[in-house]
């Protein structure tokens, strides 16, 4: 017998065989530690190079569009707002300067959105995450905030020994400065997405002037706060484990889609490049990588690209940058690093060589697909109609006998008028022989013209009356007719079938 220490203090007596559990609990709860290790902080090192220049010229067009957009003017009319781009929740609308969608046109942004999802699936299988490298929003912003916090930081080995740096006066200034803008860039973020609701002029007068709506600052401070902890303090933690995306890509790509990768049949074996007495480096017996670990220090994740493809890697191309500043100083030749395929890495393998096909099944296939979205869409926007009408019969009751024998039916009609200037419509019914009509709010007039605003939608009520002498006429108890809508000043007709009830039943 055995004695072990008791988790509640003191020993307890233990037979062989519970040492040996004792054993693998503590190797499992270290496991478990292991698995749930604390996050390690990433501090990117700028970097300098053709990829990051591309980085910096996207950062600043993607930022300046979507802070400039809101404020761009686009005329319509004396009657429409006259903001480019506009998210007209009041009025059910949506303006992209010459387009207009109303909510039952909804499947233009659906449309746009599927649109967006084959483009991304293209991208990955020509460049993999080329998307998520440089134009996504948490990549730019993230890469906005670091560019801050290097501002007043310092480059990565200043940032780390600031940060074991015990707090003073400086450390404090420095951090406080860098949250500080941080939040600044959030609240700038948060006010920008905004302004695309209402029209930003105004609004941002209200803000200032503290009269703008409780509902604008409440998701002033959510995007602000949301920019905020995602761009500057989460950053690569949202690309790792909150973003789907790195999951589902791997089913986009294929031995054919170049990726960042480094090379080894070219840097293996590696380590330090040790001179020789003459000055020299002898290549021969070597590989070109020095293990200098400039790639990992510039890297957004923190990951070695040397360890081949990782879900990490967001394809930013940072580290061919890296690396080939490295080799231009130790005379080697470039792209240690740099964009390439499995297959043409297994045909160098093999000594055989393996060209770029961009062109193939899977690409082919996105693009087929993207190419007959679009055309749908270029289709149903051309064939799209300025004026919509939606016709109601009532249903309770269905028909009403009047005094006289005859019978009559209401109807309920919406005329939206899409066009930017008011317009005049003329109602009828055919199909319906000796029927009369008759619109609510027009009963003086002889030929009733309604008219519709810019951009609005209208609703009337329709009377239609059969005397009984014309109603052995009618073919069916339920019988069929157009409401017609003519618009006086083109004289487009737009017909609506519908149907009057004179008894046995309602559709």
């Amino acid at each position: 017998m055995t004695t072990v220490l008791d988790t509640r203090g003191g020993t307890s007596p233990t037979v062989p065989g519970d040492v040996e559990t004792h054993d693998v609990e503590a190797v499992n709860q270290a496991e478990r530690r292991k698995l749930y290790a604390s996050r390690e902080k990433v501090y990117p090192k700028l970097a300098h190079g053709q990829f990051r220049t591309v980085k910096w010229v996207v950062m600043a067009v993607t930022l300046g569009i979507y802070y400039a957009l809101p404020w761009l003017r686009w005329h319509r009319g004396p009657d429409l707002p006259d903001q480019a781009v506009l998210i007209d929740m009041a009025n059910n609308r949506y303006f992209f300067f010459f387009l207009e969608i109303w909510p039952q046109e909804f499947y233009y942004v659906t449309g746009l959105l599927v649109l967006s999802a084959l483009a991304l699936f293209l991208a990955t299988a020509v460049a993999g995450r080329v998307w998520c490298g440089y134009t996504c929003p948490q990549t730019v912003w993230t890469d906005l905030m670091v560019t801050v916090e290097r501002f007043w930081q310092g480059d990565r080995n200043a940032r780390i020994r600031l940060d074991k740096e015990r707090w003073g006066p400086v450390k404090i200034f420095k951090k406080a400065m860098t949250h500080l803008s941080w939040l600044l860039i959030g609240v700038l973020t948060g006010g920008a997405l905004i302004f695309y609701f209402r029209d930003a002029p105004t609004l941002a007068v209200e803000l200032v002037t503290g009269t703008a709506p409780p509902i604008a600052y409440l998701f002033l401070g959510i995007f602000a706060f949301t920019t905020y902890l995602l761009g500057g303090i989460a950053r690569e933690q949202v690309c790792i484990y909150m973003c789907p995306w790195p999951r589902i890509q791997g089913a986009m790509t294929d031995r054919y889609t170049l990726l960042v990768s480094y090379k080894p049949e070219r840097g293996e074996p590696r380590g330090p490049a040790r001179k020789a007495k003459d000055g020299t480096v002898d290549w021969s017996a070597r590989g070109d990588c020095i293990d200098c670990k400039a790639c990992v220090a510039v890297c957004p994740t923190g990951i070695d690209i040397r360890d081949g493809s990782q879900l990490e890697c967001i394809q930013c191309a940072l580290c061919i940058d890296a690396c080939n500043e490295i080799m231009d100083k130790i005379g080697r030749p470039r792209d240690l690093i740099a964009y390439d395929t499995i297959a043409k890495q297994e045909a160098k393998a093999k000594g055989e060589h393996e060209p770029h096909r961009f062109v193939r099944p899977r690409t082919i296939l996105y693009s087929g697909v993207l190419a007959l979205v679009g055309i749908v869409m270029l289709a149903a926007w051309f064939a799209r109609t300025t004026l919509e009408v939606n016709v109601q019969r009532d249903r309770n009751p269905p028909f009403v006998r009047l005094s006289e024998g005859g019978v009559r039916n209401g109807f309920t009609v919406k005329i939206l008028n899409k066009l930017h200037e008011p317009r005049r419509y003329a109602i009828a019914a055919e199909g319906l022989p000796g029927a009369s009509l008759r619109i609510i709010g027009f009963e003086g007039a002889a030929d009733p013209l309604v008219e519709v605003g810019t951009d609005t939608l209208r609703e009337l009520r329709l009377l239609i009356s059969i005397p009984e002498r014309d109603l052995s006429a009618l073919k069916s108890p339920s019988q069929d007719f157009d409401i017609v809508v003519r618009d006086t000043g083109t004289g487009a007709v737009t017909r609506r079938r519908t149907s009057f009830q004179i008894g046995g039943g309602t559709q």
